[in-house]
């Protein structure tokens, strides 16, 4: 005769067949009876023919009741002495012993209560971590998982160990809106996802961990568990060098996609190079070319290759597309044992629709502004965060954190810094909604992007920050005790765009657009600069930096080394992106290798001889970067050439008598017997010039060594006579 099920068993059924239980922690494991001494040891099994109850160490405890088809076993004990155990699964065909998550309440709360306290801490306690923990003379290990989603009527953990069956695993909700479960027996590896349903029990998308530290690509995108202990770093004398003040030392960045630097063939197929080869590859190439640092294209975790990682999903971690975790941190760790810094691109400017993803993560627009007018970039077709909320905040605070503590990054540059401050960006009278001052400033971002430069400073004094800012938002790279933002550097996109429009012009018209040339100088010390030659340069039908020079193939080369040159010299941190070294000619494209068979050709080999010999110059030699804002560090010795194009200028050591002497001729005219003013008498020597032979130059005579005459030029005392070679830059340092 069938058992009728009581109506609370039944309804307990119910809730676990829907996969709606929110509280799994008081009807399954061990549970008081009601009105009567003892415990009900209650198990959720679907599919399962009998389950039997085992001691840790094996012995048998007593066979489990099936209380109903579905899969719902209880086993009745009259002590109410409760105990660590495990479960026998037998299904028929096989048999399966698992260690109940239901029996371990505390361990899956561990955290939440002090979580708060400091955003690290949601990275610590949230995701999957993985734990050992001692029970009865045991050691038990497994994964606790913990995820918000406030609005969530239930959450389960599904993966590979459960057939991806949202029934099996259900999670505990917390009071604050997050759900645990600690899950022993699984291990780094490990793949999972959520299967949540929303307030009205309506199934949403499966969804990848948003603290998750691995995912797999398409098409499962599933988060996987990983270990961060395991890592053994190598590269504490780098960590401790760098407590140093950035803006006093040289920095001459290379910027890399780490999908299209250098791609390796397999199977006549062109494929990535791994983060350990580019560890090799990479490392060895930047070594040589004498690059300071490194940055990276956003390597957050990301679904589609042509966003180049600037739609980001996975803010905790590093793309699987090269390798795992450990991969990386091997990358940096090799990086920083060549002297080497690395800088990471962090987006928390917008985040994709995906339906894996952050979008209605449960339901609600829990990380993401409701109102469109603030919570959608209708330029990128991409979700905003809501900086206002303080779950947001600590997760991006969080997300950033993690780059420094967990990966050894040296900086963060935050891409679309604008986008952030204002709610009038790339929106027309309508689509944005004013702040309560009736302003277009979004003062939760401001305060967002301040507390994140205080948090970075505060715990990792040897890191930076960068801002790419395009507008002329005051105090960006200023402290924010003073008002400012607290980034370390802004990208300076007005020297950028003035110098590439100049150096596009015809040298017949240049000198129509002096200023152009000039006017960044106007307002240099308002900022920590950074001069970025960046990817965006050189994408989208704008051609490789080579195409943009004018003239025939000898003057684009020229034109491409005197620029080179100008920017290394020019005040402000140096920032170039990869190919440019090289002089690429075609645009960059993100689904093949540079070019590197171009240095088979002298023109090509002449422009990375020449950005080899200028990283050389510029670290060896401080004026050309201690005084990058300071106004001591620089002196303009003759910008009012026009007519020929021609700019003096002169680089000053702060902390020694060190100066260095720029001369550029923008125009394809040699200057025979021009007169240079020099800061005093003395031998002075050329120890650069882009038209050297050597970097594919007409190798002009302009001379190498001068004795300086009492001739007074350019409102100094003494000068020197040379020929300034045509389209060229020439360096000059006094020699004793």
């Amino acid at each position: 005769m069938k058992r009728s099920l009581s109506s609370p068993v039944s309804a307990l059924v119910k809730k676990l067949s829907s996969v709606r239980l929110s509280e799994p922690f008081n009807v399954l494991g061990l549970i008081s009876k009601t009105n009567k001494k003892g415990l009900v040891l209650r198990s959720w099994q679907p599919d399962a023919k009998a389950v039997s109850v085992l001691s840790l160490s094996g012995e048998l405890i007593g066979e489990m009741g099936q209380v109903s088809p579905q899969g719902l076993f209880e086993l009745s004990l009259d002590s109410e002495q409760r105990f660590s155990y495990q479960l026998e699964v037998d299904y028929g065909d096989a048999k399966h012993t698992v260690i109940d998550p239901y029996q371990f309440h505390e361990q899956a709360y561990e955290g939440l209560a002090t979580m708060s306290h400091a955003p690290q801490h949601l990275y610590q306690v949230l995701g999957a971590q993985v734990k050992t923990i001692e029970v009865d003379g045991h050691s038990v290990s497994g994964v606790r998982f913990a995820v918000y989603a406030p609005s969530a009527m239930s959450v389960s953990l599904i993966g590979e160990f459960n057939y991806w069956d949202g029934r099996r695993l259900p999670m505990q909700r917390s009071l604050d809106g997050h759900w645990v479960l600690f899950v022993p027996g699984l291990e780094a590896g490990t793949k999972y996802k959520y299967e949540l349903k929303d307030s009205q029990g309506h199934s949403l998308p499966h969804k990848t961990d948003p603290v998750g530290f691995c995912a797999e690509q398409y098409p499962s995108f599933a988060s996987v568990v990983w270990d961060h202990q395991q890592y053994q770093w190598h590269d504490q004398d780098w960590i401790e060098s760098q407590k140093t003040d950035k803006r006093l030392q040289p920095m001459s960045i290379y910027e890399v996609h780490l999908g299209s630097w250098r791609r390796k063939l397999e199977a006549n197929k062109a494929s990535y190079l791994s983060y350990r080869e580019l560890a090799i590859e990479l490392v060895d190439y930047v070594k040589e070319m004498g690059y300071t640092h490194i940055e990276v294209l956003p390597i957050s975790e990301y679904p589609f290759d042509g966003s180049w990682g600037y739609q980001p999903i996975g803010l905790f971690a590093p793309t699987s597309r090269f390798g795992n975790p450990d991969d990386f941190k091997f990358l940096v760790d090799q990086c920083h044992q060549n002297g080497i810094g690395v800088i990471v691109d962090w987006v928390p400017a917008h985040f994709p629709s995906d339906s894996h993803g952050l979008a209605r993560f449960d339901g609600t627009h829990l990380y993401e502004y409701e109102d469109p007018r603030r919570g959608w970039h209708n330029d990128w077709n991409s979700y905003i965060y809501d900086f206002g909320r303080d779950t947001v905040r600590q997760f991006l605070v969080a997300s950033a954190l993690i780059w420094l503590d967990k990966f050894h990054v040296d900086g963060l540059r935050v891409d679309a810094v604008a986008s952030m401050l204002y709610w009038d960006y790339s929106r027309n009278d309508g689509e944005w909604i004013p702040n309560v001052d009736g302003g277009n400033q979004n003062y939760e971002a401001i305060s967002l992007l301040k507390w994140f430069n205080e948090e970075v400073y505060r715990q990792y004094p040897h890191a930076m920050t960068i801002a790419e800012e395009s507008t002329a938002f005051a105090g960006v790279s200023r402290p924010t005790y003073t008002g400012g933002l607290g980034f370390g550097f802004k990208w300076n996109m007005g020297w950028m765009h003035d110098s590439l429009t100049y150096m596009q012009k015809d040298p017949a018209f240049r000198k129509y657009h002096h200023n152009e040339i000039t006017f960044a100088m106007v307002y240099n010390y308002d900022e920590n600069f950074v001069l970025p030659i960046s990817h965006d340069e050189v994408v989208h039908g704008k051609g490789s930096l080579l195409g943009k020079m004018p003239g025939d193939e000898w003057q684009q080369a020229a034109n491409l080394r005197a620029y080179t040159a100008f920017m290394y010299a020019h005040p402000g941190k140096k920032l170039n992106f990869m190919g440019n070294e090289i002089a690429q000619a075609s645009e960059w494209n993100h689904d093949a290798s540079l070019e590197w068979d171009v240095l088979k050709y002298p023109k090509h080999k002449g422009q990375q001889e020449l950005v080899k010999q200028l990283n050389k110059v510029y670290r060896n030699h401080p004026a050309m970067f201690e005084g990058d804002y300071d106004t001591d560090g620089f002196e303009w010795i003759d910008h009012n050439d026009w007519e020929k194009s021609i700019l003096v200028f002169q680089r000053n050591a702060l902390n020694s008598q060190q100066k260095m002497i720029v001369v550029c001729n923008f125009t394809p005219v040699p200057r025979d017997q021009y007169r240079l003013a020099v800061p005093e008498a003395g031998h002075y020597r050329v120890i650069l010039n882009t038209d050297s032979e050597m970097y594919w130059g007409s190798n002009y005579d302009a001379g190498i060594e001068f004795q300086s005459e009492a001739v007074a030029s350019h409102g100094r005392e003494n000068s020197v006579i040379l020929n300034l070679p045509p389209l060229s830059t020439l360096y000059l340092i006094k020699v004793d």
